[in-house]
């Protein structure tokens, strides 16, 4: 398991920039037959309705080689100054010490992690082009405003995650609390949207409830992710010694 998980750990690695070219050609396919596929004639459907799917094709790919860069000497920053993952007894090491032990790295169970948050990216974006189709013009306000909230969620969160992968994969020291902070606003954001979309006149019931159980669907992966990996991030070994620069006293 542990040289399966590292061997996985090296391709994504070395092979990131095959993953963003696959991500652009299909993400991109994905989009362009949303458009086609659009109902109704394309006349009325401009550059703006193309919009939000050519932001959700760029802003993770520009996100991840923005952290690319970064991020490249990520395992040389300082130590956050104040630690939040106060749980446990730890004993500070050397960054030399660290890099030395045999659980130093984002192999082994840290992979996981990491893939989840790779798959979260399509499965958000693909969440988005089957529920959000082409608008036209003159289209009816609720519409509008369910387009806009729902692109700047998608948008903002693939590149936020496609950001937290890079930090892990790199060994940013700050790479917990980043996760940690992506989860709060991601549940606090999925909250916001419905409110300000169930407060715009003309909202049809069946759009309200289709939006209700897609809002509750992502705060519910929220959640199970927080419950399966927050306590992992806090009392995993491999986890302080590679982020955190400590060990079990």
């Amino acid at each position: 398991m542990q040289a399966r998980s590292a061997a996985l750990l090296s391709a994504m690695e070395c092979r990131i920039d095959r993953l963003l070219l696959a991500w652009l050609l299909i993400a991109g396919l994905a989009c362009a037959a949303r458009m086609v596929a659009a109902p109704g004639p394309l006349i009325g459907v401009g550059l703006t309705a193309a919009l939000p799917y050519m932001m959700l094709v760029v802003a993770p790919l520009a996100s991840t080689v923005l952290a690319l860069r970064w991020f490249a000497d990520a395992d040389r920053q300082p130590q956050p100054s104040r630690r939040f993952a106060a749980i446990g007894r730890w004993r500070g090491v050397s960054r030399g010490e660290a890099r030395r032990h045999p659980l130093y790295g984002a192999s082994g169970v840290m992979v996981s992690l990491l893939v989840g948050m790779l798959l979260n990216i399509p499965i958000r974006a693909a969440e988005f082009v089957v529920a959000i189709p082409p608008i036209p013009r003159g289209a009816p306000d609720w519409l509008a405003t369910l387009q806009v909230a729902m692109t700047l969620d998608v948008v903002i969160f693939t590149s936020l995650y496609a950001i937290a992968f890079v930090a892990a994969l790199k060994r940013l020291p700050s790479f917990p609390r980043l996760l940690v902070a992506i989860w709060m606003a991601d549940v606090a954001v999925q909250l916001l949207i419905a409110d300000a979309v169930a407060s715009t006149p003309g909202l049809p019931a069946a759009v309200a409830g289709a939006l209700h159980d897609l809002l509750a669907g992502n705060v519910g992966k929220v959640l199970i992710s927080v419950s399966l990996w927050l306590p992992y991030l806090l009392l995993s070994t491999r986890v302080n010694v590679t982020y955190r620069h400590r060990l079990p006293a």
